[in-house]
């Protein structure tokens, strides 16, 4: 075990979060090819709030992608599904392992890469997994915020909205993992097309 930094080393022997978060919301999966290293990621999520309550995994590789995974787990306990979106639209996450871990060698960064996959598979579990699960009678459009197409629409229409990046000022729609960028571009173009064809655009 004294090849592993401290920081490492110690969270590979008492690490956190590990297990299945109980009555899960959304659950990823991934592996990896470099090393064969496999994790799981578990998320429990208030969905009125959008808030992940609890993170854990389960994993089967070396310390340093348990270290990652703790703390992966500790950094999505208590924030919204947006702001673990975030992680996976930028390099915040991997910089903070990083750094937290103080000495990550080039060949174990791939641990943190598989981190970073498996909260997206899990994301994406619960995106999909909530828009079939809609209850309004509105077609929900972006999970992340929980924003209606009909409430997109609305906003296009009171600012005369033409982009997505105006859209989520606007409303918060698209503003997390980006996956609702396409459903709303068409919301976009319906619009302004229908608008355009009765001669008021």
């Amino acid at each position: 075990m004294n090849f592993y930094p401290r920081a490492v080393r110690e969270y590979f022997l008492r690490p956190l979060n590990v297990g299945e978060a109980q009555s899960a919301s959304a659950v990823g999966d991934t592996g990896s090819l470099v090393c064969g290293a496999a994790l799981r990621l578990s998320l429990q999520i208030d969905a009125d709030a959008r808030t992940i309550t609890d993170a854990k995994f389960r994993a089967a590789g070396c310390g340093y992608l348990i270290a990652a995974a703790c703390v992966l787990t500790e950094r999505l306990k208590g924030s919204k599904v947006s702001e673990a979106a975030s992680l996976v639209e930028s390099d915040a996450f991997s910089n903070a392992v990083i750094e937290q871990l103080v000495d990550v060698p080039p060949d174990r960064r791939h641990c943190i890469a598989l981190c970073h996959d498996t909260l997206a598979a899990a994301l994406d579990n619960y995106h999909e997994t909530a828009r079939e699960e809609w209850t309004g009678e509105e077609a929900l459009i972006c999970t992340c915020f929980g924003v209606s197409e009909k409430s997109i629409e609305r906003v296009i229409g009171e600012r005369s909205l033409r982009t997505i990046a105006e859209v989520t000022r606007a409303c918060n729609a698209g503003g997390g993992c980006h996956s609702c960028h396409p459903l709303i571009e068409d919301i976009l173009e319906d619009y302004w097309r229908t608008k355009a064809a009765n001669g008021s655009g």
